[in-house]
């Protein structure tokens, strides 16, 4: 293996696994091999597990795991390293890190590589650390990257409550931005707001185009973070200043839209979009110092930390999954595997 570390680690481990693709009910309790380390691997004992939605396309058929990754569920963990490859530093041992990972992290044991770790500061809590690093760097690289947020700019997220969505708002507000959501109930409008949401927009009940316009005097927001696509794209443009940007993370709504091209060049609007998990280890690395440098200090120092949803026993991964699905929560939801 080439790997050192912890003589306690075990050759099996319990994880989470479907024998088909389906709903919440198909997850299940199993025995897994413990993962096998690259050289640039560490090993976490994992403390908790972050769930996202990539999870559960995954476990429905619609979002295969890439070449070489681990087939098993989970893109994010916190927990202690027990076991080093042989391309990394041995003095990783014993830390607690939390970590992004191409899969595997609804396990008790977890590979991941070593630069794609953030270490756990004195006084975060193990189940807020594993709730931060997938929406971290996913909204790190559009927002900012990608969307070019400045401070001072006024944002669009759909999807207010959800875990990328007030990931979204922390941020944005961390850095002096304008932060307009949308989201489906009076109630999530309202936890939005306490969050740090400048407006809420329940799109049930008003139109977010005009609701948008409205509140910004006729102005439009700078950027658009769009978790939706389909014909929300050409309603997102409607909303975009002069100069704007649109952001696609996700296609929720459906993969085409229709746009109108002639309004994109005379408002010189850009149109761009990102997936995470199959980017090369060397870019996630760079982001991960990127990130490491300006935002994770802000979760250090306590000036911000995720809104947590809710935390179930890894055994019951399907509960989970359900209240996902079911649009309920609010902020991230965890799995426990050891605690801590």
């Amino acid at each position: 293996m080439g790997a050192s570390g912890s003589p306690g680690v075990p050759e099996t481990m319990q994880s989470i696994g479907f024998d088909a693709p389906g709903g919440p009910e198909v997850l299940r309790l199993q025995t897994s091999p413990v993962p096998r380390l690259r050289p640039d691997d560490v090993l976490i004992r994992v403390a908790y597990a972050g769930v996202n939605r990539p999870d559960c396309l995954q476990r429905a058929g619609l979002y295969p795991p890439p070449p070489g990754a681990s087939p098993l569920l989970g893109l994010e963990v916190a927990g202690e390293i027990v076991m080093v490859g042989s391309e990394v530093p041995r003095e990783m041992i014993g830390q607690h890190v939390a970590a992004l990972t191409p899969g595997g992290g609804y396990a008790e044991y977890c590979a991941a590589h070593w630069q794609h770790c953030l270490p756990v500061p004195s006084g975060m809590l193990l189940a807020e650390a594993a709730a931060i690093p997938e929406t971290l760097f996913t909204v790190w690289h559009n927002l900012f990257e990608r969307g070019l947020a400045r401070d001072g700019e006024r944002v669009l997220v759909h999807g207010g409550t959800s875990g990328i969505g007030t990931t979204a708002i922390l941020l944005a507000k961390a850095f002096d931005m304008e932060v307009i959501v949308t989201c489906g109930d009076a109630a999530k409008c309202a936890a939005a707001s306490r969050i740090g949401a400048t407006h809420a927009i329940n799109y049930r009940e008003q139109d977010f185009v005009e609701a948008v316009l409205a509140h910004t005097g006729g102005k439009g927001v700078d950027i658009v973070l769009d978790m939706v696509s389909g014909d929300y794209v050409a309603r997102n443009l409607k909303c975009l200043a002069e100069d704007g940007r649109h952001v696609t993370i996700a296609v929720l709504g459906g993969t085409r839209a229709e746009v109108n091209m002639a309004q994109i060049m005379m408002r010189r609007l850009t149109l761009t979009g990102s997936t995470l998990r199959p980017r090369s280890d060397s870019f996630k690395a760079a982001l991960a110092d990127e990130i490491a440098e300006n935002a994770w200090p802000l979760f250090a120092d306590g000036e911000i930390a995720p809104v947590m949803d809710m935390s179930f026993p890894l055994a019951e991964a399907a509960a989970a999954h359900a209240r996902m699905e079911a649009g309920e929560h609010v902020g991230k939801i965890v799995l426990e595997v050891a605690g801590g």
